[in-house]
This record gives C-alpha cells, sequence and structure tokens, in this order.
C-alpha cells in the first residue's frame, strides 16, 4: 500500500469479548462498511503493521471486528489506540459526478476566470449541503453545489474551478 494515498477509516477503541475481537470507531459513512476493506493497515506513532478482517458485526452501536492472529483479550487490548488506514483501491469507484472527499483536499481552487483561491483544507456536513474549506491568503467557505458554486472537478489534473467571488 502506497504511504502518502492511506485514508484513515477509523480506530480500534477497545475489546469485544474474550476471543480477540476489537471495538472500533469508524470513520466511514455507514460505520459497518470498514468491515468490507481488509487487509488494513495499522499504524501507531511510527509503528505500522498489515492485518487481515476475518469477521465482523455491527454489535447496537458498535462496530466489532476478529483480526487474523488476535485470538485473546490480551492481543486484542495491545491494539487499542492504533488507527486503521486503507489504500484508495480498496473503495468502491465512485459514480460519475460523485467523489470521495479525500479525493478532494489538497486539490488547487480557482475561479472560472482563473483567480488561484489556495487549496481544499477541509470539508464539512451541514445538513443543507456541504460545504469546502479553502486555505489560501485567506480561508473561505464554499458550499459544495455541483453545477452551481462548484464549476468542475479534475482530480487527474489536482483542480477545481468554482463560479466564486474572490473578493468573497
Amino acid at each position: 500500500m502506497s504511504e502518502q494515498k492511506l485514508i484513515n477509516v477509523g480506530k480500534i477503541s477497545g475489546v469485544f469479548g474474550i476471543k480477540g475481537w476489537v471495538k472500533v470507531f469508524s470513520f466511514t459513512g455507514d460505520r459497518g462498511n470498514i468491515l468490507d476493506y481488509s487487509p488494513w493497515q495499522l499504524k501507531k506513532a511510527d509503528l505500522s503493521k498489515t492485518i487481515n478482517v476475518v469477521d465482523g458485526a455491527l454489535q447496537g452501536k458498535l462496530v466489532v471486528a476478529a483480526l487474523e492472529g488476535i485470538t485473546d483479550r490480551d492481543q486484542a487490548a495491545s491494539l487499542i489506540g492504533w488507527d486503521i488506514f486503507i489504500s484508495p483501491e480498496q473503495r468502491p469507484q465512485a459514480a460519475d459526478g460523485e467523489y470521495y472527499w479525500s479525493d478532494l483536499l489538497g486539490l488547487q481552487v480557482e475561479t472560472k476566470e482563473g483567480v488561484p483561491l489556495g487549496v481544499i483544507d477541509s470539508l464539512l456536513e451541514t445538513g443543507a449541503n456541504d460545504v469546502v474549506i479553502v486555505k489560501g491568503e485567506r480561508e473561505r467557505a464554499i458550499p459544495f453545489i455541483q453545477g452551481q458554486s462548484i464549476v468542475s472537478i479534475d482530480l487527474q489534473q489536482g483542480k477545481m474551478i468554482v463560479d466564486w467571488d474572490p473578493e468573497f
């Protein structure tokens, strides 16, 4: 898995039972989707290991997983606090006109007239519509409305064109 392209999808947050299962805090849109990605690249500080998911389930609001080679509670406890990463290739292909947020981060943003505004730093869910946070000489919050404020997105060129007043 490519180091720079890894996507943080969750964190091991606890142990579940006595057979080595772990509790997982999932960052995926549907919590249970994290179980569809295997192997996981686990990272904590400067340590890293690859581990396969062999079983998993939603338990109420929890996601629990059985990991290859982890067979008891003590082994599971040693993984608490490790972040879970996957490679972009493990995700399903996005439909036309749809994008994974992680693919938008870092894109250069400019207006239709070619005025550079900065790069996408983060995205926010607001309920009404998502908002792109662009950091340049100042921070801007631009509604993510394709066909209106968002004119085009070119992932290959790393650029998003927006219909936005650079003074706003």
